[in-house]
């Protein structure tokens, strides 16, 4: 697999753990306690840790390996104006999010165990204010998460059926080739 199809697929993993775990929030925070919705938010919180660091990576890969790829030619200038901004925004809020969930966790006074194999340091000391501040915004951050998300994909869809400009195809890994969207690289 090349270097591109690697940051491809990094890519993909990330957005789909995203999607899941922005949907698991979405459904544990209207569970009534039990020990299946302290089950789910402590793989939330493992999950959420496993994003951070796939994004700290993500902006390293970015920086010292392989740069996002150029706009195609065809792409109007608002259009690769969005698409830049939408992407950092993406980056900024991919970071922001896990760290105000793992703050409000701290705050709250719950650790963060990634898969029972270590627990992150506490942020914060314990602190009702600070942990219902956090709370609110990774409400929020989730909420632009999801916002992003929406444009992302119409963009990509725009590109693909509307402008039929092979955007979509260069950002599925060369292997895809299944699906007949296969990358052109």
């Amino acid at each position: 697999m090349c270097i591109r199809d690697r940051a491809k697929a990094l890519h993909w993993v990330i957005g789909l753990m995203v999607i899941v775990l922005l949907g698991v929030g979405l459904y544990m925070s209207d569970l009534d306690p039990s020990p299946f919705k302290f089950q789910l938010y402590g793989m939330h919180k493992a999950f959420g840790a496993t994003v951070l660091g796939l994004m700290l990576f993500r902006l390293f890969w970015r920086a010292a390996v392989s740069p996002a790829p150029s706009p195609m030619p065809t792409h109007a200038p608002w259009e690769k104006a969005l698409s830049r901004g939408v992407h950092y925004a993406f980056y900024t809020a991919l970071i922001a999010m896990p760290l105000s969930g793992w703050a409000l966790s701290s705050a709250a006074g719950h650790p963060v165990s990634v898969f029972g194999l270590f627990s992150l340091p506490d942020l914060v000391g314990k602190d009702e204010e600070l942990a219902e501040a956090m709370g609110e915004t990774h409400e929020i951050l989730g909420n632009l998460i999801i916002a992003l998300i929406v444009l992302h994909v119409a963009g990509a869809l725009k590109h693909h059926l509307v402008d039929k400009d092979g955007t979509l195809r260069r950002m599925l890994p060369s292997c895809c080739g299944t699906c007949g969207l296969k990358s052109g690289g």
